[in-house]
C-alpha cells in the first residue's frame, strides 16, 4: 500500500481493477421470481435501475456466497466472487425446472472496475461527459444512491455504472465489454482518478469494518455472525434456502449467535510494526477464543486494525483480548467499526 493510493481513496477517487469478481446474467421472463426463492434479499422488489446486496445460503443457513444484484430491465446482473462463479452458474442451472430462465457467463466478455472515494461521482460524471453522455444521463449519475445503477452511454451493450459502496466509502462498480475498456479507462484517469492496488482497497475495507467473502466469512458462517443481516437479508419476503434457520435465530433466539465478527485495534503497534496475520489466534485467560480473518496497518490511526471472530461474551466494545503477533502475544481491544471517521482522515491527511 502506498500513501498516495490511500490518499486517493480517502480524499479523491481510486480506480481498482476488479479481477476477483465474476459476472453472470440471468435472463428470461421468470428471472426475478426464480432468484426470489434462492437469495436472501427481496429480488422481486427491485425496481429497474436498482439493486441489492444478498447471499445464497445452505439449507443449514450458512453462506455459500454473497453477491450484488442489479435489475437492468430485461436482465439481472449478478456480481459474485470469481472463485464461486462456476458453482453458482451450475447451481442456478440445475434448479431450473419449467421456469423461463437463461444463465449467461458474462466474464468471458465483460470486465469490471471499482472507483472508490469521496470524489467518485464527480470523476464518473466528468469521464462520461467527455465520452458524450447526455446532460440528463449525467444528472442520473450524479444522483446515484447505494445500489442504484444506470447506463450512461447509448448502445446495445453499453457500460453499466452501479453504486455499491462496497469498501464502506462512496464507490461504484463499472461494468464494461472488454473491447470498450480503453476509452473508458482513459476517461476515468483523465478525470482525476488514481490507480490503486488490491492491498489499498482491502485496507480501506478493513478500516470500514466491512467483511469480505471468502476472507472473513465462508461456508462455516451464518450471516448474523458476520453482521451482514441488515444489508443482505429481507425479513418481509417469502421463503428462500436457509430461511428457517435465520428466522429461528432472529425470532426465537433474539438474534443471538455463539460468535460474532468484531473489530479490534492492536495496542502498542505502529505503522512500522508487524501486523497480525489472518488466522492468528485470539486469547482470553490463556484460552484460545477466536481467530483473525483480516488485518491492516492503518495510516489514519497509526496502529494495526483487524477483523476477527470472538465468542458472544467477549464482543462488548472495550473488551481486551490477546492476539498472536510475531511469535508473541500482545493486547488488542474490541473497537466499534468503522474504525476511521472523516475527522480522523482529515487530521491524518490534512
Amino acid at each position: 500500500m502506498e500513501l498516495e493510493q490511500y490518499r486517493a481513496i480517502r480524499r479523491g477517487a481510486g480506480l481498482l481493477s476488479r479481477t476477483s469478481r465474476g459476472l453472470i446474467a440471468v435472463r428470461g421472463n421468470d428471472r426475478a421470481d426464480y432468484l426470489q426463492g434462492l437469495l436472501t434479499n427481496d429480488i422481486a422488489g427491485i425496481a429497474v435501475g436498482a439493486g441489492c446486496y444478498a447471499a445464497y445460503l445452505t439449507p443449514q443457513g450458512r453462506l455459500e456466497l454473497d453477491l450484488e444484484v442489479f435489475n437492468l430491465g430485461d436482465w439481472i446482473l449478478l456480481d459474485v466472487d470469481a472463485g464461486v462463479q462456476q458453482t453458482l452458474i451450475a447451481r442456478l442451472e440445475n434448479l431450473v425446472f419449467t421456469e423461463d430462465i437463461r444463465i449467461v457467463n458474462l466474464s468471458e466478455r465483460w470486465i469490471s472496475y471499482g472507483l472508490h472515494g469521496p470524489a467518485t461521482l464527480d470523476v464518473v460524471e466528468a469521464a462520461f461527459s467527455s465520452l458524450g453522455a447526455s446532460s440528463e444521463t449525467l444528472a442520473t449519475v450524479r444522483r446515484l444512491g447505494e445500489h442504484q445503477c444506470c447506463c450512461p452511454l447509448n448502445g446495445p451493450e453499453t457500460p453499466i455504472v452501479a453504486r455499491t459502496d462496497e469498501l464502506g466509502v462512496c464507490g461504484v462498480s463499472i461494468y464494461v465489454i472488454q473491447g470498450e475498456l480503453t476509452p473508458i479507462y482513459e476517461a476515468l484517469m483523465s478525470a482525476g482518478s488514481i490507480a490503486i492496488d488490491q492491498a489499498t482497497a482491502d485496507l480501506v475495507r478493513i478500516e470500514s469494518g466491512r467483511p469480505a467473502f471468502p476472507i472473513d466469512m465462508g461456508s462455516d458462517t451464518i450471516p448474523l455472525e458476520a453482521g451482514i443481516e441488515d444489508r443482505a437479508i429481507s425479513l418481509t419476503k417469502g421463503c428462500y434456502i436457509g430461511q428457517e434457520v435465520i428466522i429461528r435465530i432472529l425470532h426465537r433466539g433474539d438474534g443471538r449467535v455463539a460468535r460474532r465478527l468484531v473489530g479490534l485495534t492492536v495496542e502498542n503497534s505502529g505503522l512500522g510494526a508487524v501486523k497480525p496475520e489472518p488466522g492468528a489466534m485470539l486469547w482470553s485467560n490463556e484460552d484460545p477464543v477466536g481467530t483473525i480473518t483480516s488485518s491492516a496497518l492503518s495510516p489514519a490511526l497509526g496502529c494495526a486494525v483487524v477483523l476477527g471472530y470472538l465468542p458472544r461474551a467477549l464482543t462488548e466494545i472495550g473488551t481486551r483480548v490477546q492476539v498472536d503477533l510475531a511469535g508473541e502475544r500482545t493486547w488488542s481491544v474490541v473497537t466499534a467499526t468503522p474504525f476511521v471517521s472523516d475527522l480522523i482522515v482529515s487530521q491524518c491527511l490534512g
